[in-house]
């Protein structure tokens, strides 16, 4: 791993820029990357976004992860990034932003925008663009009581490690079989969206197609 000022360059530099999302050739990964039969062709989707937030500690970059609160009727109980839809007229650095203070209290002054990971297309019609960001350590976090049950730390070695990532599936009531990327950090699983777009930063900085 490089050190600290030269990984942060490192990472911008291989990121599109804040204000142009899917530079790199209109990339775009997806749920559907792992199960390319339950395409559901050039359907609609709703913008969404998500902060992707690199803590800086002195041994090495972590990132901030949620639980999702077990109330919520959708995604409930799942590990995931600080972010969801789009606002009417938001750019995706203020609707990440927006989400992160709404479901962390991180306080967007914390945050050295970096750049922006590929796209991602979720099976539930959202298409997520994630937002990366440079924080300081030990910031003040508070987890929405509506929304966040956890908020946790996952070292950025652990994830960007292609040994930690398995394909995992369950079993649809048609007889059909999702698969997905999933890891586990402590007793945290982190899988699905989530993974996928980890797994998306990783082949970004790390794949034998990046320079």
């Amino acid at each position: 791993m490089k050190p600290g000022a030269e990984l942060r360059e490192w990472i911008s530099h291989h990121l599109d820029p804040l204000d142009d999302p899917g530079a790199v050739g209109g990339a775009v990964r997806s749920d559907f990357d792992l199960n390319p039969d339950m395409w559901p062709g050039e359907t609609s989707v709703t913008p969404a976004a998500v902060l992707v937030p690199l803590v800086e500690r002195p041994e090495g970059l972590s990132v901030i992860l949620t639980r999702r609160a077990s109330s919520l009727r959708r995604h409930s109980g799942q590990v995931a990034f600080p972010g969801g839809r789009m606002d009417a007229g938001e750019t995706v650095v203020q609707a990440a932003l927006r989400e992160a203070q709404e479901e962390i209290a991180l306080d967007p002054v914390h945050v050295e925008l970096a750049g922006l990971s590929t796209p991602y297309r979720t099976g539930t019609g959202y298409l997520v663009t994630p937002v990366v960001g440079f924080l300081p350590p030990d910031l003040p976090l508070m987890p929405s009581e509506a929304e966040v049950a956890r908020i946790f730390e996952t070292p950025f070695g652990f994830l960007m490690d292609p040994a930690n990532y398995e394909e995992r599936h369950y079993d649809l009531p048609d007889g059909g079989r999702r698969r997905f990327y999933a890891m586990t950090w402590e007793d945290e699983l982190i899988w699905g969206a989530t993974a996928g777009m980890l797994r998306a930063l990783y082949d970004r900085l790390y794949g034998a197609a990046v320079a």
